[in-house]
């Protein structure tokens, strides 16, 4: 009987679609900051990763199966980052987090943005509790890049002092 008359009242018969009612929480649930990255994502991509002014950090986090990929290039004269991409597969937060990640670390040097902590990150967007775990990624992320940039640069220096010395031979 009820569902009877709730179907003659415009509106209270019919169902929401289940991305409107998905919308809805997330929106209640996170931050505007979250929702905005997360619907615009900054910096999605990836560079070549044979690049050597690129480094590139894969990292993963085990207890909820985020996996990040952040991507960095690397002005060789100023030691600056000029760019950063990322690539992420997981939940809303997580896109967020990496979103924020790559706009942070861009026009700052290698060690300015190993400075960024996680807490930092968690902070700006307003993160609850639970998602903590998740900023942790962008810093791990960030460290991990920029040790591929630095074990690039010294292979590549590295054969670059062989070559030379070959041709002195």
């Amino acid at each position: 009987m009820l569902r009877h008359i709730g179907n003659r009242i415009p509106g209270l018969g019919q169902r929401p679609s289940s991305s409107a009612v998905a919308q809805g929480v997330f929106r209640r649930l996170y931050h505007e900051r979250v929702v905005d990255h997360y619907n615009n994502p900054r910096n999605v991509g990836s560079f070549d990763k044979n690049d050597p002014t690129v480094g590139t950090g894969l990292v993963g986090a085990p207890a909820c199966g985020d996996v990040m990929k952040l991507q960095i290039k690397v002005d060789e004269k100023t030691g600056k980052i000029t760019d950063a991409c990322f690539k992420t597969f997981g939940c809303g937060s997580a896109i967020a987090y990496s979103s924020l990640a790559t706009e942070w670390v861009k026009g700052r040097t290698m060690e300015e943005a190993l400075s960024i902590k996680n807490t930092e990150i968690a902070k700006h967007l307003f993160l609850p509790p639970q998602k903590i775990h998740c900023s942790m990624l962008a810093e791990d992320a960030i460290r991990a890049a920029k040790k591929d940039y630095e074990a690039k640069k010294a292979k590549f220096n590295e054969n670059a002092e062989n070559a030379s010395t070959e041709k002195a031979v």
